[in-house]
């Protein structure tokens, strides 16, 4: 019985706080569906068919050849 009891203390609490300073309390449930969300979103994506896309390339291809020595630009 006490666990039902301080339930509803903490249900109207939250309500009170809901009510009285609702940018506290959203910020609050915001800031905790976030670490939720890393845990149980990407199980729901892969379910869906979601594919990572592949991973954007990090340096230039250099050609396999020797390099050509830059002509008439007049840097001489």
């Amino acid at each position: 019985m006490a666990s039902v009891f301080s339930f509803r203390q903490t249900y109207r609490y939250l309500q009170r706080q809901a009510h009285e300073q609702p940018v506290i309390f959203y910020s609050v449930v915001i800031g905790l569906i976030g670490p939720l969300m890393v845990v149980t979103v990407p199980p729901i994506r892969k379910s869906l068919g979601y594919k990572s896309p592949e991973p954007i390339p990090t340096s230039y291809p250099v050609p396999n050849r020797p390099r050509r020595a830059v002509q008439g630009y007049e840097d001489e």
